[in-house]
């Protein structure tokens, strides 16, 4: 793989955290368990879709071939998607979705803090418009985990649960393979050896706030960037692109 070939790869994984994750919170709207935060997840959707649109383009453009943002959303199949495994798991019940947003969001936050001081400028532009969003995302779920956590008998018994079914993709999320190496030699991308040690100091400390207890799960899951998914992703790209799929160049 060429150097320009990573590039665009490490661009494509950013973005389709975002879609995925995105399209994951969408299915809420209609469905939360009051108003209030019915909405805030279909707007904290509508975040990730967004980053999502100006990743995909930048994309397009490097790859050079004319491909839209639309193509690269609704026409790729699912071993062409690169987002790690934990964003494309189900929502489950209410504190399931915000488990799973937690451990996303304090990784989001670290990597797109880092990602600013990319040497790609537009990459470093997108970075430090999204990290406004991010930041939000971040306090919200945190919050949500100290007050369920550390709230009734039942809903502590039911986000330890959530936590030790999710526990295992976080190993992925500082997984570093051929293209992170590259972009980190580069200057373009993030190192995740230094943001790691960091991830675990604010995930132990809204923990032990929550009274949660960190799993201890010395296996992790892995795949999802290198194209290799959970049955949970080809479902959902299922839903998500048939417009797209069923009436080709459709256009409103």
């Amino acid at each position: 793989m060429t150097s320009h070939e990573a590039h665009l790869r490490y661009i494509l994984c950013i973005a389709d955290n975002a879609l995925i994750l995105g399209q994951r919170l969408s299915e809420w709207c209609g469905h939360g368990p009051i108003l209030e935060q019915d909405i805030a997840l279909t707007n904290f959707s509508l975040d990730y879709i967004g980053q999502s649109r100006n990743l995909y383009t930048y994309a397009g453009k490097l790859e050079g071939s004319g491909k839209t943002e639309d193509d690269l959303a609704f026409q790729r199949n699912e071993e062409d998607f690169f987002n790690v495994l934990l964003v494309e798991q189900p929502n489950g019940h209410w504190g399931t979705t915000i488990t799973r947003q937690f451990l996303f969001d304090v990784f989001n936050y670290l990597f797109h803090r880092e990602l600013c001081d990319s040497s790609d400028e537009q990459l470093a532009a997108i970075a430090a418009k999204s990290l406004k969003e991010i930041t939000y995302h971040l306090r919200f779920s945190s919050e949500w985990m100290i007050r369920l956590g550390d709230g009734t008998e039942e809903s502590h018994k039911k986000m330890q649960e959530s936590l030790e079914d999710l526990w295992m993709y976080t190993g992925e999320l500082f997984e570093i393979d051929d293209i992170d190496e590259e972009m980190l030699k580069t200057g373009i991308g993030v190192d995740l050896n230094k943001i790691k040690p960091l991830y675990h100091q604010k995930v132990k400390e809204i923990l032990q706030e929550a009274t949660l207890l960190q799993p201890e799960i010395p296996w992790m899951q892995s795949g999802g960037k290198q194209g290799r998914h959970t049955e949970h992703l080809g479902h959902l790209l299922a839903e998500m692109q048939y417009i797209q799929r069923a009436y080709p160049g459709l256009e409103w």
